[in-house]
């Protein structure tokens, strides 16, 4: 079996992919939540899933991404990849050092951002600002699912390249 049809397989079977009725980051409402945590806590799961954003990185010095859902995907994909990885906080913790980013980003690194899920692409641009702002050359994102509403067209008018592992509609399509 072809690892992209294993890999759309594996989101569903783990109920990654749940229909009903569900409010997203982006405050729109949608009839289908994909929870890749439902994925990164099983091991086999997350192995597949760091080999398959490994093998994506390209030229990358680095990679980056926004807490919690990142985080289990950036060490996966930064073991295979041997790349090193920053974790971007949400807000600054309040107390230390009080940064935002974890890790090192040194001037001028081309970083690769991953993230889970992108819907309409405003928390993987945060994400992207506050590592060009540390530096880092990002011109591309790397998504374990790309919902297609917006995100694509939302980070190209920021230069910003959208790749995704996997598509809602490839979810949402007839059984792998």
């Amino acid at each position: 079996m072809e690892a992209h049809t294993k890999l759309v397989r594996m989101l569903r079977d783990s109920g990654a992919v749940r229909f009903g009725q569900f409010t997203l980051a982006s405050g729109r409402t949608s009839d289908v939540y994909v929870d890749i945590k439902r994925t990164w806590t099983d091991p086999d799961h997350l192995e597949m899933l760091g080999r398959a954003l490994a093998e994506r990185v390209e030229d990358a010095e680095g990679l980056g991404g926004m807490e919690l859902g990142a985080v289990p995907l950036l060490a996966a994909a930064s073991l295979y990849s041997r790349r090193p990885f920053v974790v971007v906080r949400k807000a600054p913790k309040g107390y230390g050092t009080d940064q935002r980013i974890e890790g090192t980003v040194p001037a001028g690194a081309r970083f690769l951002v991953i993230e889970d899920v992108t819907t309409s692409g405003g928390s993987v641009l945060e994400t992207v600002t506050l590592l060009r702002a540390a530096g880092a050359d990002v011109e591309r994102v790397l998504v374990v699912v790309d919902r297609e509403e917006g995100a694509a067209e939302r980070l190209a008018g920021a230069s910003i390249r959208l790749d995704a592992l996997a598509t809602l509609d490839e979810l949402r399509g007839p059984p792998a």
